[in-house]
């Protein structure tokens, strides 16, 4: 079974919300840059998760929410839409606030469980998940997602802060 294949399986994705998902972005021609846990899958050995996390420019927040809400069930609070879709166990999250918008601009294509897709530089990756678990949107999985990255690029460590290296040693 190839990786998307799985991947698909795994989420009961059985709608196609990924790949409708995509070709909005791609039809679009929105910019847009993966982060989160499937980022890190671009860097470190893959992981499956039903978290499917993307930053985008804050200017296309509002054209962004109005077309994936004729396809997808979206709930917007600040500068975060949320997305789910019938018949699919995959949660789409697209942050949009400005600290974003360099990491769509630094995404370099990369493949990614079997997709091609823009995915932010590595260091932006790290930043992004030393965020989430600052902010308390994650937490273990923030944690196991910066193992995953120093352990293939351990350079990075310098860069996590004291409080989040010394939940690592624990």
């Amino acid at each position: 079974m190839r990786a998307l294949q799985f991947w698909k399986a795994v989420t009961k994705d059985r709608s196609d919300f990924l790949d409708r998902l995509l070709s909005v972005f791609e039809r679009s021609a929105i910019r847009f840059c993966v982060i989160g846990g499937v980022a890190v899958n671009a860097y470190a050995e893959p992981l499956v998760t039903l978290d499917f996390e993307l930053a985008s420019a804050p200017a296309n927040l509002e054209r962004v929410e109005e077309l994936m809400s004729r396809q997808f069930d979206v709930r917007r609070s600040a500068n975060v839409l949320n997305m789910t879709a019938a018949d699919s166990e995959l949660r789409v999250e697209i942050r949009a606030d400005q600290r974003y918008a360099r990491f769509v601009e630094g995404a370099q294509m990369a493949d990614v469980l079997g997709l091609g897709l823009p995915v932010a530089a590595v260091e932006d990756v790290l930043q992004e998940e030393i965020w989430a678990i600052d902010e308390g949107r994650r937490s273990r999985m923030g944690l196991l997602n910066i193992v995953r990255l120093i352990e293939t690029s351990p350079e990075l460590a310098e860069h996590v802060p004291p409080h989040i290296l010394a939940r690592l040693i624990q």
